[in-house]
């Protein structure tokens, strides 16, 4: 994968906001006795009084005062001033009690225009703090934590299109009561004891579900349980907005038109460190955590590895302490669900959010419009000429906001969904005139932006609304990023400071234009300035290394939808080609194929800039693919290591090799797999009514379908093992290492090559699965519907794993990332991240196959001279003669795969494919050695944690630091 980066204060004074008024309101204190909470232990070491401990934070304005009173002699006192602001009184209480303390009295009095906060706090025994380097720390905290909120709130958008930005005002005509209420209504975390969960959850089925808590059932438990887990996640996602507000970091923003989120539940209470307390306090009330965690459906916005990549990331962003921000789409409908009839693909809306989803937000008070077709008009402002773009259409972006919590901290930072909204101007003038067809149609024309993954690009409206996608999103996500930035920011030349810009594949790349025309048109930089601030903020990442892969988009097209930006695409690319003649003269076919308005060649652009080129290796999080996935390996791994550590520190697993021979390792290892195995056997069974043997190697490939993935090679492979088993005697069938098949994966709804092979995977195995001949010695078992949550079972129940592209056609791929950390053994061509699996754990621990990336090149010249082996021949002639039927369906398959039409080399790797079978079958009646890689493999796979991937674009591309979250 390639990132290319292109007035001094009186003393004991305290400047913040507050709740209360300080005008109109007598000076005389208001004092509220607290009852005392339970805390966690805090012990201070003893002292004779202290002396007065003061702390000031100029930035903020903060000062505070420490004494302990003579008349009270087991308190100490903290003397806070401050401004009125609402919620500062929550804060501060809020970390008394994060550090242990109880307030056992407060008073609030008012001086001019601050009020004066005086607490008498004491440990968690009741006795005073005494200790001067515990004051300090406390007198620490207690600045940080006075700041204000992360997100201004926004209005609608008014008539005229603009967005309004507003900071929340006070009442200066609040009463003094309101005080004495706050006062007694200082707020603590929500508790984690079975008590507190039950009652938290029995108070959501009813207020929230609307159901008697005497009488709900699980779906309904699940709904409560989800809203109790979703309070807590939102006291850490306020605390870390409001730190990052406060320490003003650069932050990086991730745009992804896919998130492959999959189910939450399980992963955010585990990142919560909350899951057996929940797990218990639903035992005693009747109910199963696992059982309920099944009712949550999947968050289907993404389509393969890319998006359950974005997914990943996001987590280690959270967990690595980083500020962040990611922005997406929220599809109405996600991905298609794949329903199988008679071994055909159909497809079918995914109705994900029909029964609602907990973990959103919906902020319908952040809007921004979102402008599309219209012209380009030139006016002037100060004498100088700038261009206005007057849209034929507008629509509104919606935000719905999407907590994401970080492992082992407290830290929970943002993901951004955008829905598209009609604009009110539009829809009023429709009703006005009467026109009421019309405003219905203007609003489904707009939700539509917003509706479907990936629609139907094969037509021109199908293209046009693929385009409106993706500058939706992107023209949203802008605006939100220049909002927060503006918000405490006057100089632009400080924006490469605080913003970076990541954008993940190709669908978010008129960011670049549309940060361009914000900065030109409604920022009136000068070009020079504003490409300038373009060069230091962006960086992209693709995903793949065929040029096929890299989307385009008509002229005519782009310049219908968004006029300007088609501007300013012809001028960067004017001024880029200028640029070029002065490095490399006028060699005009070099020009052309750099162009961005024609095809480009990727290595033109890396022999000039090889510096902005940088080949980051992928990963995925260990707490999803372990801990979530297979809670039973996550108790062994860390039983053997001694720590939990490994969790967040995934390097640790290296410790593993230490162990990777001892006997009872193995036994407990092989234990964990059985167990696994037996779920993944009930799945099928369940599913498809075919029961399989657990002393068979479950041998597994599960991607998004498509001829360079090659499943076909896979199937082809199972026909071979099946016509071998067919013409063997009784004697030799003893020796067949028994195989449990199992293929998953969707094509796309157009790609009917890919849809004759999922046809073909269910015939072979009508035939093979009924065959009494073969018995338990071969299924072969097609998993309808793939998604995260069944990946989450057939990993951790896989013994093998195939990973077959041509060599040179997968980037870097991470499902077998996936089944590296749950010890599968892998049988992979040296593509991709295969071969850096390679250098970690070994070839001997893996069985490679096939020809390599500069080899394939070689074969294809070859051309009708290339020769195949007769197994291959044999084998395609068998689906050719309709051997499982449907002969005039697979003729065209066949056809892609022989003579000159085989361009990914299913034949010519054939041979070499069937070695590798052969010698997984050997290793895997030796158990000892098959344990032992197994071991080795969860052992070296730390390198392929996005915990590494996320760190290495922090310090390498993006410049951005930790900001941990104090409480």
């Amino acid at each position: 994968m390639a990132t290319l980066s292109f007035s001094p204060l009186k003393p004991n004074t305290l400047f913040s906001s507050f709740l209360f008024p300080s005008k109109n309101i007598s000076s005389r204190p208001i004092i509220y006795t607290l009852p005392h909470r339970n805390t966690p232990p805090l012990t201070f070491s003893a002292a004779k009084r202290p002396p007065a401990a003061s702390a000031t934070n100029s930035s903020s304005s903060v000062t505070i005062e420490t004494v302990s009173p003579e008349n009270d002699a087991n308190s100490t006192v903290f003397v806070i001033r401050a401004r009125n602001r609402t919620g500062l009184l929550q804060v501060i209480t809020r970390v008394f009690n994060i550090l242990g303390l109880s307030v056992e009295k407060a008073t609030v009095d008012f001086e001019e225009d601050y009020f004066v906060m005086t607490f008498f706090v004491t440990d968690s025994r009741g006795n005073k703090i005494d200790d001067q380097k515990s004051l300090e720390s406390i007198n620490k905290a207690l600045i940080d934590a006075i700041d204000g909120d992360d997100d201004a709130a926004l209005s609608v958008a008014p008539p005229d299109g603009g967005v309004v930005v507003r900071k929340p005002r006070l009442d200066f005509g609040e009463r003094k009561g309101q005080a004495e209420r706050m006062l007694g209504l200082m707020d603590v975390f929500l508790k984690n004891d079975p008590i507190s969960l039950q009652k938290d959850i029995l108070h959501h089925v009813e207020y929230t579900v609307a159901r008697s808590r005497f009488s709900f059932d699980d779906f309904e438990a699940y709904q409560a349980l989800a809203h109790s887990v979703r309070d807590r996640l939102i006291e850490r996602w306020h605390d870390t907005l409001i730190h990052f507000k406060k320490e003003d970091p650069k932050r990086v923003y991730f745009l992804s038109l896919e998130f492959l989120m999959g189910r939450s539940l399980s992963n955010i209470v585990i990142n919560l460190g909350i899951r057996d307390q929940f797990a218990d306090a639903l035992s005693q009330l009747g109910f199963d955590f696992e059982v309920l965690a099944e009712q949550e459906g999947d968050a289907c916005l993404g389509n393969g590895g890319l998006a359950r990549l974005s997914a990943c990331q996001m987590d280690s962003l959270a967990t690595l302490d980083y500020p962040a921000v990611g922005y997406g789409l929220r599809y109405q409908y996600g991905l298609f669900r794949q329903v199988i009839v008679d071994g055909f693909q159909h497809e079918q809306p995914d109705y994900w959010l029909n029964f609602g989803n907990p973990w959103e937000i919906e902020r319908v008070h952040i809007t921004y419009p979102v402008k599309f077709y219209g012209t380009v008009t030139d006016e002037f402002l100060n004498g100088e000429k700038c261009k206005v773009w007057v849209p034929g259409e507008m629509v509104e972006a919606v935000a719905y906001d999407n907590p994401i919590p970080g492992y082992g901290t407290r830290n929970t930072i943002n993901l951004r969904l955008w829905a598209a909204k009609p604009s009110d101007q539009h829809d009023m003038e429709s009703f006005n005139t009467g026109d009421y067809v019309d405003a219905v149609v203007n609003r489904q024309r707009a939700e539509s932006i917003s509706s479907i993954l990936y629609p139907d690009d094969r037509s021109y409206q199908g293209k046009e609304l693929r385009l409106k996608q993706q500058y939706f999103f992107v023209s949203a996500s802008v605006q939100d990023i220049f909002r927060r930035f503006k918000d405490t920011h006057k100089k632009f030349d400080e924006f490469p400071e605080k913003v970076a810009l990541q954008l993940n594949d190709t669908h978010p790349s008129l960011a670049i234009a549309e940060v361009m025309r914000v900065l030109l048109d409604e920022e009136h930089l000068s070009w020079h300035r504003a490409w300038d601030i373009i060069c230091k903020i962006f960086s992209f990442t693709t995903h793949t290394v065929s040029p096929e892969g890299l989307e385009k988009i008509p002229v005519d097209l782009l310049g219908n939808l968004l006029p300007r930006h088609l501007q300013i695409i012809y001028d960067i690319n004017f001024n880029f080609v200028e640029e070029l003649k002065k490095m490399i003269g006028l060699d005009y076919d070099r020009l052309t194929r750099m162009s961005i308005v024609e095809e480009g060649a990727v290595k033109d652009f890396y022999d000039l800039w090889p510096h902005k080129f940088q080949y980051k290796t992928n990963g995925v999080t260990q707490r999803r693919w372990i801990v979530v996935s297979n809670p039973s390996l996550c108790a062994l791994i860390s039983k053997w290591l001694g720590t939990e550590a490994w969790i967040r520190d995934i390097d640790l697993l290296i410790g593993l090799r230490d162990y990777a021979t001892n006997a009872e390792l193995h036994q407990e290892w092989k234990m964990v797999k059985k167990v696994n195995k037996i779920r993944l056997a009930e799945y099928i069974e369940a599913m498809s009514g075919l029961k399989v043997s657990l002393d068979a190697m479950f041998d597994v490939q599960t991607k998004r379908i498509h001829e360079y993935k090659r499943q076909l090679l896979n199937i082809l492979g199972i026909i071979h093992r099946y016509d071998c088993i067919k013409n063997m005697d009784k004697n030799d069938r003893k020796k067949v290492v028994p195989r449990v098949c199992i293929i998953g994966g969707k094509a796309a709804p157009g790609y009917e090559i890919a849809k004759k092979i999922i046809k073909l995977c269910h015939v072979v195995a009508e035939r093979i699965n009924n065959d009494n001949d073969i018995g338990d010695l071969l299924k072969l078992v097609f998993i309808p519907d793939y998604n995260v949550s069944v990946a989450e079972m057939v990993i951790p129940g896989a013994d093998l794993s195939q990973h077959l592209s041509t060599a040179g056609h997968e980037a870097s791929g991470t499902g077998s990332m996936k089944f590296l950390m749950n010890g599968c053994l892998l049988l992979a061509t040296a593509d991709g991240s295969t071969i850096e699996m390679v250098e970690e754990i070994g070839q001997d621990n893996m069985f490679l196959f096939g020809a390599k990336a500069h080899e394939v090149v070689v074969l294809r010249k070859k051309g009708p001279t290339l020769k195949v082996p007769l197994q291959f021949s044999r084998v395609v002639r068998m689906i050719r003669d309709g051997h499982f039927g449907f002969e005039d369906y697979f003729k065209s398959l066949c056809d892609k795969i022989e003579g000159t039409s085989d361009y990914f080399l299913l034949g010519a790797d054939f041979m070499s494919y069937l070695e590798a079978q052969a010698a997984a079958d050997k290793a895997f009646v030796d158990e000892e050695r098959w344990t032992k890689m197994s071991i080795l493999s969860a052992a070296g796979s730390g390198r392929f944690s996005s915990d590494r991937t996320i760190q290495e674009y922090a310090e390498n591309t993006w410049d951005i630091q930790p900001c941990r979250c104090p409480f």
